[in-house]
């Protein structure tokens, strides 16, 4: 394929020139922004506040990571919310030395690979039959053509066992380097690089497979 996974998919899931950290646009000049481990001092300290804008600065990247990985809207919601129940109730967990993000996004990926073990088979044949092929003389340009691919990245996505699955979808769609992926998963840079060049090949295999079905 030509173009990246996330390109080919349709999904952007940081606009551009937006700092992905704060959401704000190129051109806004943010006054000292407090950082990720500060808010967390202050929401210990009993500042909601604090939490709240913690929430609002990672909900959406958190979403989209656990909505690439399942597929389904509500359960990443589901899991969204349990990330940041977790994030509150083990706030004494978290090493400042360290990015916050990382952190989180283990939790996240952690829960939404939780989910995916136990509802997988059955969210994949649910997804199948809710979204039937469209087909008969559509312009290559067409915005339903644009949404079976979609639909082909999701199913091929789908194929790949959950290890893979999620190396593929830090990197491709989430922008995560090697060295930050094996944190989030708990693995060695070199073990995620090995994932990430079997997971290319295996996602090539199966979006190869879906499309001639």
């Amino acid at each position: 394929m030509p173009l990246t996974l996330a390109q080919t998919a349709g999904w952007n899931v940081v606009p551009e020139n937006r700092d992905p950290a704060t959401g704000l646009a190129g051109g806004a000049q943010p006054t000292a922004p407090p950082t990720d481990a500060a808010l967390l001092r202050a929401t210990s300290a009993g500042d909601r506040e604090a939490f709240r804008l913690l929430v609002d600065r990672y909900e959406r990247r958190a979403f989209w990571a656990a909505f690439h990985l399942l597929g389904d809207e509500e359960e990443a919601r589901d899991v969204v919310q349990e990330a940041f129940v977790r994030v509150y109730r083990s706030m004494d967990r978290f090493d400042e030395r360290r990015p916050f993000y990382t952190w989180f996004y283990r939790i996240v990926t952690n829960l939404a690979i939780d989910h995916l073990r136990h509802m997988r088979l059955t969210r994949r044949i649910a997804s199948e039959e809710a979204t039937e092929s469209l087909t008969g003389g559509v312009a290559p340009s067409s915005p339903i053509e644009s949404n079976e691919t979609r639909r082909n990245v999701r199913r091929a996505l789908d194929l790949l066992p959950p290890k893979f699955k999620t190396v593929m979808v830090l990197r491709e769609l989430h922008g995560l380097s090697c060295k930050e992926i094996a944190t989030i998963v708990s693995s060695t840079h070199a073990t995620v690089r090995w994932r990430m060049h079997r997971a290319r090949k295996l996602f090539r295999e199966a979006y190869e497979r879906v499309t001639v079905q």
